[in-house]
């Protein structure tokens, strides 16, 4: 098997998988799964795709991840990684679609207008 390369989305995160036949090592910008993302729930979400098609321990992950939050570059990460999933075999589609893996999240964050203070915020009225 040759590296799968898939890239993933998120508000502004960009994530850069390579998935190749390994013994389950996840690296994230060059740093180990567990030091990159910290808390359980993240760690969680990058590991899901794996979860759900039942192939834990059978590959071997180097991500590139750069822009947004952490929050926003694990659900990358997890996109780009269900995308390879469904290359590798066309039936994990059936397991992780409806579980809303493939789904690119389209929601970003509004613009500033002018002559208002945030998106949506207005500046103080002041009647007199």
């Amino acid at each position: 098997m040759e590296v799968i390369h898939k890239i993933g989305r998120r508000k502004t995160a960009v994530a850069r998988v390579y998935l190749s036949e390994g013994k389950g090592d996840i690296t994230v910008n060059k740093k180990s799964l567990e030091e990159y993302f910290t808390t359980a729930p993240l760690q969680y979400k990058v590991k899901q795709p794996f979860t759900l098609t039942e192939t834990v321990d059978t590959y071997d992950v180097k991500v590139n991840v750069y822009g947004g939050g952490i929050t926003g570059q694990a659900e990358a990460i997890r996109l780009a990684l269900s995308r390879a999933m469904c290359e590798i075999n066309e039936e994990n589609r059936t397991v992780l679609k409806p579980e809303g893996l493939l789904t690119r999240d389209p929601r970003m964050v509004e613009r500033k207008k002018f002559g208002q203070k945030k998106a949506r915020k207005k500046f103080q009225f002041s009647k007199r």
